[in-house]
């Protein structure tokens, strides 16, 4: 089967970011965005997804880091909905629930070509590190308006912020990795009755 990538190049004032991905990679990453948080919670997407992703991004981080991890989510939004093609033979949905320690999160993902982000979560402090917890909404409603994917995203419990963060980017990378799969027994065949998404 011939691999699923894209390559995106987003360039803007405020960013420029370059975006590769393989959807039937082995989980390798490469993150070079000067935001370390969210470089790290985007290996969890990596390696729990066996999607090869690389990031290269340069932004207006001496603003503050708003506008490079919002482009980041639209930018990869962009490569996975040409990854994914025309999704003839796609599973479409994927689900996960990941535990980490005390935290428990479920995300919810739907490659619909319908955009929605539907995300209950309340973090337990306002910073990680240097990172704005506020900025995950951001990359979440960039990655969907982009993807073209309803996304429901619920932290269940968590007292650890990191956690709460780490256990979301997980069941994402579960997620996306049972609705990327391809069905053989639907090879050739858009998983819609209404014959496309």
């Amino acid at each position: 089967m011939e691999q699923r990538t894209a390559e995106v190049e987003r360039n803007t004032l405020e960013t420029q970011i370059t975006v590769s991905i393989n959807l039937d990679g082995t989980g390798k990453s490469s993150f070079a965005t000067g935001v370390p948080f969210l470089d790290h919670m985007m290996d969890q997407i990596a390696r729990h997804g066996l999607i090869d992703i690389d990031v290269r991004a340069n932004g207006d981080l001496e603003i503050d880091a708003h506008h490079t991890v919002e482009d980041i989510g639209i930018t990869l939004g962009q490569a996975f909905a040409r990854a994914v093609g025309d999704k003839k033979g796609l599973q479409r949905y994927g689900h996960a629930y990941v535990p980490l320690d005390e935290a428990l999160s479920r995300v919810v993902v739907d490659f619909s070509g319908r955009p929605g982000l539907f995300y209950e979560v309340k973090f337990t402090r306002g910073m990680i590190g240097r990172f704005d917890v506020d900025l995950f909404r951001e990359f979440f409603q960039g990655f969907v308006n982009h993807a073209g994917v309803t996304l429901h995203i619920d932290n269940l419990k968590g007292a650890n912020a990191h956690h709460i963060a780490e256990t979301i980017f997980k069941a994402l990378g579960r997620a996306l990795r049972m609705a990327i799969t391809v069905d053989p027994r639907i090879a050739g065949i858009v998983p819609s009755t209404k014959g496309s998404l």
